[in-house]
């Protein structure tokens, strides 16, 4: 088949090199423009346009899939359109303008967590299992049925960063396995049945710890922010990252928001008991053990918000 694809952060990388090692002809590769990164916002090519730089295929950068992208996709005439977490919508008349449609490689047990942060979601809201789902693009949010799934559960340490490197590269590899059964005229799907829920994508202000939630949810609300857009906190009128947290079940009570330095470990109060900061960065400098950040503090008393 002639395919198309639509991807743009690290996390789609091993579905285009899975497909840039198949069979199939690769047309083109759509990904979003060059974005500033970094402190010095450096105007940088997206991870995906990176990948296909390097193995030799066309790149389109933009945006919005608007007309002028659509015409040049429509004289490729390709057979499939796959998309994964490029960062826009695939609307008419480009939904269908390739022969079989376009299907989506989703980082999460549709249709729970349709929309762009499944993954960050599913960590945030506890849930103890995600996956990564290939559906047949539909004009409804992420709505499409549904070819294949896979189950990936949740660590009670994992990252959303830890869940979605390890499903960008297993959901790959299903992602390959339903373009052979679709080239192969053996694919089918099924409607996606239970309960929606939604993922918007998350702001800075997600990323605000509230002290005053019970730990497991300050707990599950860092680990579904790291990497991204990265937990925070405000001490002494500065923001400071937080890099990792760990439980402390068993420490001295404290109250919301209160820092206390106890046998040698940085604690701090929640809604129920404390937990530990392992690693922060403060406001424009380095990320540190939380000790060395403390002692540089250079005080008691002190309280987060």
């Amino acid at each position: 088949m002639k395919l198309v694809f639509a991807g743009t952060p690290e996390a789609a990388v091993p579905s285009l090199a899975m497909l840039a090692a198949s069979s199939h002809d690769l047309a083109t590769v759509i990904t979003r423009a060059d974005a500033p990164v970094g402190r010095k916002r450096v105007l940088t090519s997206s991870p995906v346009a990176q990948a296909a730089h390097e193995q030799g295929l066309p790149i389109l950068k933009a945006n919005r899939l608007g007309d002028d992208l659509t015409e040049v996709i429509a004289r490729l005439a390709p057979d499939l359109g796959v998309i994964v977490a490029y960062g826009g919508l695939v609307r008419e008349p480009l939904l269908s303008v390739p022969r079989l449609g376009w299907i989506n490689l989703h980082f999460s047990l549709l249709p729970r967590w349709r929309g762009a942060a499944p993954v960050q979601h599913a960590v945030i809201a506890g849930d103890a299992l995600t996956g990564a789902a290939i559906f047949k693009l539909v004009p409804g949010l992420d709505a499409g049925p549904v070819y294949a799934t896979l189950v990936r559960p949740i660590g009670a340490d994992d990252t959303a960063g830890d869940v979605l490197e390890e499903l960008s590269v297993t959901g790959a590899t299903l992602l390959r396995d339903v373009v052979e059964d679709i080239a192969a005229g053996t694919a089918s799907a099924t409607e996606q049945e239970g309960e929606v829920t939604l993922a918007p994508k998350l702001g800075i202000d997600d990323a605000r710890v509230d002290w005053s939630r019970p730990a497991a949810a300050v707990y599950n609300r860092v680990r579904g922010v790291t990497p991204e857009p990265g937990a925070f906190t405000v001490v002494a009128g500065a923001r400071v990252k937080l890099l990792a947290v760990r439980s402390a079940a068993f420490a001295p009570d404290l109250p919301a928001g209160h820092l206390d330095l106890r046998e040698g470990r940085v604690l701090i109060g929640t809604g129920t008991h404390p937990l530990e900061l392992v690693n922060v960065q403060p406001s424009g400098k380095k990320a540190m053990p939380a000790v060395a950040w403390w002692r540089g503090a250079g005080r008691d008393g002190l309280v987060a918000s």
